[in-house]
């Protein structure tokens, strides 16, 4: 009888850390989302990886429809990385997460995420300003007003002073997507105050990643935007301590 001996390697010196051993960042974004993944990936250093998802909302940004998406996070959150690698979850999305609420957006991710440090939008932007030692600010937005009243009640009640909050009157995620980048700079600018510290651009569908290093030179002073202060958190919160020229102060010095 003839013994057949295995040829197969020995699978314990088959594995290594995979691609993405530094970090893993998950995202549950909106359905109508064109804009958030394509600035992150810009923004994504070698060795981490980035892993999306996204919560049904229909084509419209209203503080009705933002508030409904509360009950979709836990299940969007459990979509991502069901092994438990996912290293730190965020809500991408600066209205609804300040709508909902950082504590109830955190809880749902939690639920959904367990193993994963849980944050949102409108967390990173906060954190970011704080690191920057900002008090007072001016928020240019896209939104519709009902949102614009919000958002500034929300970050009042941060601790921080808005000089000035205006925005484009905007309702639909697919017309925010369209607005030219030199038209957001422009825009934004008009927006600013003497008296900010910071000029804020509110919005992960906005492309103010492409004008923020350059507006930033412009008014001479710090400059956050929504994409930009997002990555910025989920990469410090994982332990990601790249700094990234080319994207504001932000990125650059913190």
């Amino acid at each position: 009888m003839c013994t057949q001996h295995s040829n197969n390697p020995d699978l314990n010196q088959a594995f290594d850390a995979g691609r993405h051993a530094r970090a893993k960042i998950g995202f549950v974004l909106l359905a109508t989302e064109q804009t958030i993944e394509d600035d992150i990936f810009t923004l994504r250093p070698p060795g981490v990886g980035v892993h999306f998802t996204r919560a049904p909302i229909p084509d419209s940004i209203t503080v009705e429809t933002l508030a409904k998406q509360a009950d979709e996070l836990a299940n969007a959150a459990a979509t991502l990385l069901p092994d438990g690698s996912l290293d730190v979850i965020c809500y991408a999305c600066t209205s609804g997460s300040l709508v909902i609420g950082e504590e109830k957006v955190i809880g749902e991710l939690n639920k959904g995420a367990p193993g994963a440090k849980a944050t949102s939008l409108i967390t990173g932007v906060l954190t970011a300003l704080r690191a920057l030692d900002v008090k007072r600010i001016a928020v240019a937005t896209p939104y519709l007003d009902e949102i614009n009243r919000r958002e500034a009640d929300y970050m009042s009640a941060a601790g921080f002073g808005i000089t000035n909050i205006r925005g484009l009157d905007l309702e639909k995620d697919s017309d925010m997507i369209r607005v030219r980048p030199d038209f957001i700079a422009d825009f934004a600018a008009s927006v600013d105050t003497p008296d900010a510290d910071a000029l804020f651009i509110s919005c992960g569908a906005l492309r103010s990643l492409d004008i923020v290093d350059t507006l930033e030179q412009k008014l001479g002073k710090p400059v956050i935007c929504s994409n930009q202060a997002m990555m910025w958190d989920v990469l410090r919160r994982a332990g990601i301590k790249d700094r990234i020229e080319g994207y504001g102060a932000l990125f650059r010095d913190h």
